[in-house]
């Protein structure tokens, strides 16, 4: 029998069962890549650092993480964070950022989004301006460290956002590991908020499009579990943060300049690039367990940033344009070197821009045996 949509029935007064858990959330997107913010019913995560709250979520709450990351709620390539109490005097808050295989230590697209949504729902209020375009400056807590991000605002909406990441270097070039059915792979080792190990695409015979997600995914886990057993990684600042997080392949850009790419913006600019902007190359990285970002990766492109500084490529306050796999694109560009402990370090900026795409909240029942999610891939 059919229903008449008109007719069908509101649920007033109805509410979840006592003893369901109940999680309220926030999606948004940034170049295409999701981040489902966790606004209210996540248990309190206590800690002096978003480290030591990402170590308790890990041992306390992982089956919360696979329940909204994972199907039904989510899929294979989720990607998520929570909202925490600042745990310095100067941020604005903290976040925990979480993926399908754990919990992340910084997430350059994850910070883009979660800036956007701050400043549209008001959680930071905007303030100052810089010529005429509103800016709000929104200082946040990552597990990697303190990152300062500004949002650019147009009629009350946020255009673009830009963001100041946490030291970032080179731990090695030109670096050569035995890869099972590939042989000899090079790869350069760098961090820019997590280690990742870029591998010229060319090299392992695979293009960096849609159509090849499948390969790209086996060729770039196999590359990242090769370099995790033939070396320690090791960060100066933290033991936790030392593991490698993906393999970045880099190609070529394919696409025309978008007007759409932003460019991080100096004092007193306003966020956009020009269209005609020339896109400098592709990043697709593969992270976590087999996930494909659909943005350039934050992270890695400030990552790519410190290899093409230590290599004499690009110079200080000289923008790149890096697209991602669905074509979209962030700026980069170096602001300050740095150090970071024995490595020389340099301080990324990266830009782009994130839109909101719903709200809701999501019901854990506690006779449901899939409750805690699943993953078919």
């Amino acid at each position: 029998m059919a229903t008449d949509r008109k007719s069908w029935p509101e649920l007033p007064g109805w509410h979840p069962p006592t003893g369901w858990t109940r999680i309220r959330y926030l999606d948004a997107h940034t170049a295409g890549e999701p981040l489902r913010i966790i606004t209210g019913g996540w248990p309190e995560l206590p800690g002096q650092t978003i480290l030591a709250r990402r170590r308790f979520a890990q041992q306390h709450h992982d089956q919360l993480r696979t329940a909204l990351m994972w199907e039904p709620r989510g899929h294979a390539d989720m990607y998520g964070c929570i909202i925490t109490p600042p745990t310095t005097a100067t941020a604005d808050f903290g976040v925990l950022f979480l993926h399908n295989e754990g919990f992340s230590t910084m997430c350059g697209h994850g910070i883009i989004a979660v800036t956007t949504v701050a400043v549209e729902t008001g959680l930071v209020r905007p303030a100052g301006s810089t010529g005429s375009v509103p800016v709000t400056t929104v200082r946040i807590d990552t597990p990697a460290g303190l990152v300062t991000a500004t949002a650019h605002s147009e009629d009350g909406r946020v255009v673009a956002v830009s963001f100041q990441n946490v030291p970032s270097f080179v731990v090695e070039l030109a670096q050569q590991v035995e890869v099972p059915g590939l042989g000899k792979v090079t790869y350069d080792l760098a961090f820019g908020g997590a280690f990742y190990a870029y591998v010229q695409a060319a090299s392992v015979g695979i293009d960096l499009v849609p159509a090849s997600q499948a390969e790209l995914i086996e060729i770039g886990m196999r590359i990242k579990r090769a370099v995790m057993a033939s070396r320690t990684i090791v960060h100066p600042d933290d033991g936790d943060l030392g593991f490698l997080y993906g393999t970045i392949f880099v190609g070529p850009a394919q696409n025309e300049p978008r007007s759409a790419a932003l460019q991080p913006p100096g004092q007193n600019q306003p966020a956009a690039r020009s269209p005609g902007e020339p896109l400098h190359s592709r990043n697709v990285c593969i992270f976590a367990d087999g996930e494909v970002d659909r943005s350039p990766t934050g992270t890695g492109v400030s990552g790519r940033l410190a290899i093409h500084h230590a290599r004499g490529e690009i110079a200080r306050g000289q923008p790149i344009v890096v697209e991602s796999i669905m074509g979209t694109s962030f700026t980069g560009r170096v602001i300050a070197e740095t150090e970071c402990g024995r490595h020389p370090a340099i301080i990324p900026e990266i830009g782009g821009s994130a839109y909101l795409t719903g709200a809701g909240e999501f019901w854990l029942d506690p006779e449901d045996p899939l409750r805690y999610g699943f993953r078919l891939r």
